[in-house]
């Protein structure tokens, strides 16, 4: 099982609208790309105050590395970023690891 884990900082202007067409298209891709065994996401609400302004968060479950490497370059996961992630973000931090 690998986990992918994305952080991202948003735009100030990003709006609850495109916050919700974001959550949708990253759901999508469990029924577009082989191998995702689950996709979860939501918004910090850590009382730590350690975010550094990653204020989103997804993680994406594979069933294996191979999976993973599947995803990576698959045109639905660049069509999804490109349309709906991308536009949204200052900076991503992704961490991946295999359990």
């Amino acid at each position: 099982m690998v986990e992918h884990i994305v952080l991202l900082k948003l735009k100030s202007d990003v709006n609850d609208e495109q916050l919700s067409s974001m959550s949708d298209a990253l759901m999508s891709m469990s029924d577009e790309i082989p191998g995702i065994e689950s996709i979860t996401f939501g918004t910090n609400h850590s009382p730590e105050g350690k975010s550094q302004g990653y204020e989103f968060g997804f993680i994406v479950r594979f069933t294996d590395e191979a999976a993973r490497d599947t995803y990576l370059p698959h045109p639905y996961h660049k069509k999804v970023a490109g349309d709906h992630i991308r536009p949204l973000v200052e900076d991503v931090l992704v961490f991946d690891y295999t359990t």
